[in-house]
């Protein structure tokens, strides 16, 4: 026990050194953007890949988290700006992104059209450009990108918008403070952890996709830096079918992105949930940027 409590502590004060260290010395890890021209970008990648996912970035975070949530505490109006901010993000994205779903409906239909009405085997979006240009499988299994980008990118939105479905068997019959505990517990215990661990395995995952050699979690600092010597990208590119999709590796992208947003979010939602158990069942949806189909349309929208 103490020795846990000693590594806990010894990682938090670590965390400032570490932070510190990587914002002065940003060709460390940031000197791979401009190419993989030396051994220093490689080197510089595989320790962007390392720390990405590792304990020494989970504590930069964390602590981080206990800083702003110590002003917070000190100042509300500073948590609350906090609060703006996050929901703001996922508000944002999650409307731009929702319009995935237009996308992929009129290209459904232009599938569907193309092929059944003129029987074409190919689809050009610019005659003659030939990255434009692709089979139509490629164009119909391009449909579950469209699909990944409303479930990666508009999940934390649709829970901003009170959207996803619940199981209410005792928060509805309870106080205003203890529905706030329970967010906070929630937000604490289940939202953070669980997108924790979806970004520290997603966070490999997406990169095994990308280059070689291959890069595990279980791999040292060490053995990445020997690895860098034959570093080279390697982009899947392999689809299910001969000319179908062959971009998977952004379903990768988008898990760590999902994984990013879930956090930021819960961050978000347990700001909020102290806020309002703090300042009393008049601050309940105070900020709160919620999506209405307008004045006399309530019967529509479901759980808004």
């Amino acid at each position: 026990m103490l020795d846990g409590l000693v590594w806990f502590f010894s990682n938090i004060g670590q965390a400032f050194v570490n932070a510190g260290y990587a914002i002065t010395h940003p060709g460390m890890w940031l000197s791979w953007i401009g190419g993989l021209e030396t051994t220093e970008d490689k080197q510089a990648l595989m320790r962007f890949v390392y720390y990405g996912g590792s304990v020494e970035f989970f504590f930069v975070v964390f602590t981080l988290f206990l800083i702003v949530t110590a002003v917070g505490i000190a100042r509300p109006n500073f948590m609350w700006g906090c609060v703006r901010v996050l929901e703001g993000l996922a508000n944002s994205v999650g409307r731009f992104f929702a319009w995935a779903g237009l996308l992929m409906v009129l290209q459904q239909i232009m599938i569907v059209f193309m092929q059944r009405v003129f029987a074409v085997a190919e689809i050009s979006l610019i005659n003659g450009v030939g990255w434009l240009t692709y089979d139509v499988s490629w164009w119909a299994e391009e449909l579950k990108l469209y699909n990944a980008m409303i479930v990666c990118m508009c999940a934390t939105y649709t829970f901003v918008q009170g959207g996803h479905v619940r199981v209410d068997l005792v928060y509805s019959a309870i106080s205003h403070r203890a529905k706030r505990v329970i967010d906070m517990f929630g937000s604490l215990f289940f939202m953070m952890p669980v997108a924790v661990l979806t970004w520290m395995y997603g966070w490999f995952f997406m990169w095994r996709h990308l280059m070689t050699p291959k890069v595990s979690a279980s791999d040292k600092i060490e053995i990445l830096m020997k690895k860098a010597r034959i570093l080279k990208w390697n982009v899947e590119t392999i689809g299910f079918s001969p000319n179908g999709f062959n971009a998977y590796f952004l379903f990768k992208v988008l898990l760590i992105c999902f994984a990013g947003m879930v956090f930021l979010q819960s961050i978000a939602f347990f700001y909020r949930s102290y806020l309002e158990f703090k300042e009393g069942a008049g601050s309940a949806g105070k900020y709160l940027d919620r999506d209405t189909l307008g004045e006399g349309e309530e019967a529509y929208e479901g759980t808004h």
